[in-house]
């Protein structure tokens, strides 16, 4: 936003939402890459997936999905704030909900007072989903959770980043 390039596609004849969606988009890329990485070194290390091909389809769109939303989310708070340093800053709390979901250990595990937190949240659902998809094990009502988190997360983040790129660029 601050280095102009904005500024250059206003004089052009290209939509806010295309602009948007590029950032996104090149963001998404960046995250399949880092998580191809990631599959490579976990297969290296031992991890083998108990699963069929459909299984793995559908661990990689709910991935995607998820990845997708958290880009947008990311957008939004890009556009909220006024300069780089402060958007780096709010992403901290996204990442917090990552901690504090059972993607490093079980909830039940967990002290009392962050249990319900840890329940209810994005992270949660999608990491037990993956785990249930990749390990061939069911995941219960955890899917229809993380396609509904993933699915709420992406509309509302695209449609605050349209608001907020609007209010930025007028």
């Amino acid at each position: 936003m601050a280095d102009g390039i904005i500024d250059r596609f206003r004089s052009l004849d290209v939509p806010g939402t295309a602009v948007l969606a590029g950032h996104v988009t090149a963001s998404l890329l960046r995250n399949v890459v880092s998580t191809l990485l990631v599959v490579a070194v976990a297969i290296g290390l031992g991890f083998r997936p108990h699963s069929h091909p459909a299984r793995l389809a559908a661990a990689l769109g709910v991935l995607l999905l998820f990845v997708a939303a958290a880009s947008w989310l990311a957008a939004a708070f890009g556009l909220a704030v006024s300069a780089p340093e402060a958007a780096n800053g709010a992403m901290f709390f996204l990442m917090f909900g990552c901690y504090a979901s059972s993607a490093f250990v079980p909830v039940r595990t967990m002290p009392w007072w962050l249990r319900g937190f840890a329940r209810h949240q994005p992270a949660t659902p999608v990491t037990e989903t993956l785990r249930g998809l990749l390990l061939g094990q069911p995941s219960g009502g955890q899917l229809a959770a993380a396609l509904g988190w993933c699915a709420g997360l992406l509309a509302a983040s695209v449609l605050l980043s349209m608001v907020l790129f609007r209010r930025r660029t007028a």
